[in-house]
């Protein structure tokens, strides 16, 4: 007598319930305050640059002028220090506030022994201070500084996007699922900046997955009503729905390679709302499914 043995498979792995088990495990890891992948301002962003060598600054800096420009109401991307500023015929106002720079110098020292790869150079960092334009008189500053520009495409989401025949807007500062004009819409590309853990072209596609799973909310669609489950708290679980679509979809049409610390940041100011309610993030996660499920179907067949 011969005893078959019935043949074993690992289950299929479950991609949306993977990634609701990470978000879960970084929200109770404390992922920090959510930041906003592009600037709150309707003015664009240029890339600062030094007023003397017309160099753009980089790295840390680029940040840190933002920011000061940002927060100080500034337009000119252009800096310079005290001394730079007095090279060029110009002169730093009385009373104006400088920013700090970070510059590394280069220099050479005996090699050290024994260690094949030291080729005797060193590098140290040197703090500079730099005043913007706005700050300074007698400087006239150059017609069109280079902007960010517009994102990088990434053609598959556009095409995903495009198949589900949702209208796509931009302009402004906002980024919104209008019911009432059924469209969806977004910044306009030159305000993306990114974040510290997302580049500015994984913010825009990110912002505007987050943006289709809301499209798929009313009725004649996903027909995704809230309110029964979740009483006022509705408006924040469809936060909840929206960010955990936007996670699937990132991973699914590969905007980004895993789950990023930004969805969980996101997620954990509004599970805050959902505190008493320690099932929620499941439930968003089963009407997250169901929206990214429904996109799928709007896509032509492989």
């Amino acid at each position: 007598m011969t005893t078959k043995l019935k043949a074993t498979h690992a289950p299929k792995r479950d991609l949306h319930q993977t990634i609701t088990d990470r978000l879960v495990a970084a929200i109770e890891a404390d992922p920090g305050k959510p930041q906003m992948p592009w600037r709150k301002s309707g003015a664009p962003l240029w890339m600062p640059e030094n007023a003397m060598s017309k160099k753009p600054y980089n790295g840390i800096n680029v940040v840190n002028l933002w920011v000061a420009a940002e927060t100080r109401g500034f337009s000119s991307p252009v800096w310079a220090t005290y001394k730079q500023w007095a090279e060029i015929g110009a002169q730093v106002v009385k009373g104006a506030k400088s920013e700090l720079v970070v510059f590394y110098k280069e220099f050479e020292v005996e090699p050290a022994p024994d260690t094949a790869d030291d080729d005797g150079k060193r590098r140290v960092a040197r703090a500079s201070f730099v005043f913007n334009a706005a700050e300074v008189e007698g400087f006239s500053p150059p017609p069109e500084p280079v902007r960010l520009g517009p994102i990088e495409r990434i053609d598959a989401v556009d095409r995903f996007i495009a198949n589900t025949q949702a209208i796509v807007k931009h302009g402004g500062d906002r980024a919104f699922y209008r019911p009432s004009t059924d469209h969806i819409q977004m910044p306009d590309e030159e305000l993306f900046t990114g974040t510290d853990t997302m580049t500015r072209d994984e913010g825009y596609f990110a912002v505007l997955c987050h943006e289709a799973i809301h499209w798929t909310l009313p009725k004649h669609r996903c027909d995704r009503n809230l309110e029964p489950r979740f009483k006022r708290d509705a408006y924040a679980a469809e936060e909840l729905v929206a960010e955990i679509g936007a996670a699937f979809l990132c991973a699914e049409l590969a905007i980004t390679q895993d789950t990023r610390p930004d969805h969980a940041q996101y997620l954990a100011n509004w599970l805050q709302i959902l505190k008493d309610d320690p099932k929620a993030i499941f439930t968003a996660a089963a009407r997250a499914s169901q929206a990214v499920a429904y996109l799928k179907s709007l896509q032509p067949p492989e």
